[in-house]
């Protein structure tokens, strides 16, 4: 059975911030699973609870690209960047902010992410009986595009430009091959042969399911999205560097106009405003994993006002930098997990 895509849903909806107005939502409707979806979905919890062994963190699987959560506590928003991935509920739910949207999604839905973007993320945890339980799959774009090229890959409309995230209801064709990857890791031997086929396999449903004309969009050679994809790569190596929106547009072929539409079609922010989300999240990451005070921070990632950087990162993470550098030591251990936690689905 294949789900019909889910259509946005722009109630308002408060953000993670008391900053922040009210945004628009891009909510995945709850209905109830047919008995096999559910049989599956309880299987993967199984299969999750094996590979954690119960216990709360990450689990960094011998499948390439492949990890299951356990997060048993619940705990505050997070920040970080979502990389081209399926993300995978079997218990809980997460809220992700990109821009201006909010998805919400749960084990009825399955989250992908086709460019790399920043987002502001909640895990959803209902008891420390009943924790959150995840599976996040890497997908790699250069395969993907090996797919789109092959003649027999049933033919889809083209999609325009669109969000680089998305949620679609979960079905069988998707959910059976995850299964059969996660069961997998019992017998390593055969990880190496029968891993890569289970990934294609899984890459082909997601391309072929709901919205997989957006996936297709990335990888296909000289899309609107994948110029906007080569974009945000050169500006995530050149972060620090001031911003010329019409050299990035030159870059990748495209006019002002063009260029700035299409960036926020995928990104649901402007080209700046995605600097600075990086910037911020660079900033903080330097001062809270690698030591640097807060001047140091703020010169390396770009900023030549102090005041700036510390409005604009008291606004994204709620307290100035150095407080909340004090408050990140004091709960280092809590959020070692909690940033893994973004990485969950």
């Amino acid at each position: 059975m294949v789900a019909a895509p889910l259509a946005p849903n722009h109630d308002k909806a408060s953000n993670m911030s008391d900053e922040t107005p009210e945004i628009a939502a891009v909510i995945a409707q709850p209905m109830p699973l047919e008995p096999e979806l559910d049989e599956a979905r309880k299987e993967l919890v199984a299969l999750i609870e094996h590979i954690t062994r119960g216990q709360d963190g990450t689990v960094i699987t011998a499948v390439p690209g492949l990890q299951v959560f356990c997060i048993s506590k619940p705990e505050g928003p997070k920040h970080a960047f979502a990389s081209p991935a399926l993300g995978l509920i079997a218990q809980g739910s997460k809220r992700i902010i990109v821009g201006d949207d909010i998805y919400v999604y749960d084990p009825m839905h399955y989250l992908v992410t086709s460019v790399d973007l920043p987002v502001c993320g909640q895990v959803c945890v209902t008891s420390e009986k009943e924790p959150y339980l995840g599976v996040r799959l890497e997908l790699a774009l250069d395969e993907i595009g090996e797919l789109i090229g092959d003649e027999k890959l049933p033919a889809k409309a083209n999609a325009p430009a669109s969000r680089g995230m998305y949620v679609n209801r979960i079905a069988m064709p998707v959910l059976e091959p995850v299964l059969r990857l996660l069961r997998l890791l019992d017998t390593p031997e055969d990880v190496p042969i029968m891993a890569p086929l289970i990934k294609r396999e899984i890459m082909y449903r997601l391309l072929v399911n709901g919205e997989g004309a957006r996936l297709r969009q990335i990888a296909l050679q000289d899309s609107h999205t994948q110029r906007i994809a080569k974009a945000i790569s050169a500006l995530r190596v050149n972060y620090a560097q001031s911003l010329r929106v019409e050299d990035m547009a030159r870059a990748v072929h495209m006019s002002v106009s063009s260029f700035h539409h299409h960036f926020k079609a995928v990104t649901a922010m402007s080209p700046l405003q995605y600097q600075k989300q990086l910037r911020l999240q660079e900033a903080r990451r330097q001062m809270l994993i690698a030591g640097a005070d807060v001047a140091s921070a703020a010169h390396n990632v770009g900023y030549e006002s102090p005041s700036q950087f510390a409005r604009e990162y008291g606004r994204m993470f709620g307290a100035p930098p150095l407080r909340d550098k004090r408050r990140w030591l004091g709960e280092a251990g809590n959020d070692a997990m909690g940033a893994a936690s973004m990485e969950a689905a």
